[in-house]
């Protein structure tokens, strides 16, 4: 990861970073199509959230919101910052203060799945019409049942 890329945290109740996320998220999804929610939605669980961001030269460039039980409500990063490790840090960051760490993925999402899938999360079950589109989800579970701590540990070697 480029040394000029800066780790933020967000406090619940913070409104830091959240106009940048949102224009993140409906960047990726003009781009892909996924990460849907609506404006009000989105904010709403963002501000209830702890947020890890990445920030370069003032841009967001990816951040986790992640609530108090250790779910990922979004995780997105900047398609030009992909294959940098930033996503694999920012759950590793998740990870530091979580014994376990769900999140939803559509089942559509291949770039997410695989993503997960890489960092050892396991689908636990298929939600159909999980989505207010009507999207079907996976939720997935990387925890101490599949050994979260020494796996990240791995992965941040590499």
């Amino acid at each position: 990861m480029s040394v000029n890329i800066d780790s933020r945290v967000v406090t619940p109740g913070s409104d830091d970073f959240v106009d940048e996320a949102w224009q993140l998220k409906e960047t990726i999804n003009r781009q892909e199509g996924v990460l849907k929610q609506r404006y009000d939605f989105f904010t709403d669980a963002y501000r209830r959230s702890t947020v890890h961001c990445y920030v370069q030269e003032g841009e967001l460039i990816g951040f986790a919101a992640v609530r108090r039980d250790g779910y990922i409500l979004f995780l997105a990063v900047s398609q030009e910052c992909r294959g940098e490790g930033i996503g694999k840090r920012l759950v590793a960051r998740v990870a530091e203060d979580h014994e376990t760490i769900t999140c939803h993925a559509r089942t559509s999402n291949d770039n997410a799945l695989q993503f997960y899938e890489h960092l050892g999360f396991e689908i636990k079950r298929r939600i159909d019409d999980y989505y207010e589109d009507g999207g079907d989800a996976y939720y997935l579970k990387l925890g101490s049942d599949v050994g979260i701590t020494g796996r990240i540990s791995e992965l941040m070697r590499r």
